[in-house]
């Protein structure tokens, strides 16, 4: 087995310690206090100026912050006209309407059946469901022997296995490897990915570690830090021979 190259991380840790203990209660408390902790319920959200319903199962991509915080970094620095995009695991999907505004085609997929009919649902409440399609299946199974200018993925952030299809967007076994294996066959010719990762959970290291053993080149492109937690979104593109 091949051993990955020594790297520095570009991955913030998170807060160690009774400090981050203490400050997990305290917005626990928050959330309660707000009604925010039934974020597995029915709830409509507006993200980037997008209405988008949230079924249950589905990860809420306002409250939860990475959705918002990935799709608002999609413009015309990584999505050219008409370019094609493929959103893996995209939940609500907001990362594949926000990405639609300017490519010329959009696949989103997700594991989760909910998930699917969730981002149907917003599509057609943002009058993009002519522009978007969505399929199911796990990570790139759905678009086999396709090609995108443009693969974007937030991942689960834990290493183990998913008690139920909402506990999927949480956690899995070996998408790290699974990812980091099959994107350069779905990367068109000059095409990049981006990447979600977080310092909560522990499957970021995992994913940089993946992709350094088989030799892809990895930059930061954005990082928004919160209370307890930071958010790194890296940019990949595979080595070039």
């Amino acid at each position: 087995m091949l051993d990955a190259p020594e790297s520095v991380s570009l991955i913030e840790r998170s807060r160690p310690g009774r400090f981050a203990a203490m400050l997990g209660r305290l917005l626990n408390l928050g959330y309660r206090v707000t009604g925010h902790h039934r974020y597995d319920d029915f709830r409509l959200e507006r993200v980037g100026g997008l209405p988008i319903l949230v079924l249950p199962s589905v990860a809420n991509p306002k409250l939860l912050r990475t959705g918002a915080f990935f799709s608002s970094q999609l413009d015309e620095r990584v999505i050219h006209a008409g370019s094609s995009v493929l959103d893996l695991g995209t939940g609500s999907g907001i990362c594949a309407l926000v990405a639609s505004r300017l490519a010329g085609r959009v696949i989103g997929t997700d594991v989760n059946p909910n998930a699917i009919r969730c981002a149907q649902i917003n599509a057609l409440m943002s009058g993009m469901n002519a522009r978007i399609e969505f399929r199911c299946g796990d990570l790139f199974a759905p678009v086999a022997g396709e090609r995108f200018d443009l693969v974007l993925f937030n991942p689960p952030f834990l290493i183990g296995k998913p008690r139920d299809e909402r506990d999927a967007a949480w956690r899995s076994p070996d998408l790290a490897e699974r990812f980091a294996r099959g994107l350069a066959d779905h990367l068109s010719p000059h095409g990049v990915a981006l990447l979600m990762l977080s310092s909560y959970g522990d499957a970021s290291t995992a994913f940089e570690e993946q992709l350094a053993i088989r030799g892809y080149e990895v930059d930061l492109f954005a990082r928004r830090r919160y209370l307890n937690e930071t958010l790194s979104i890296l940019r990949i593109v595979p080595a070039q021979e």
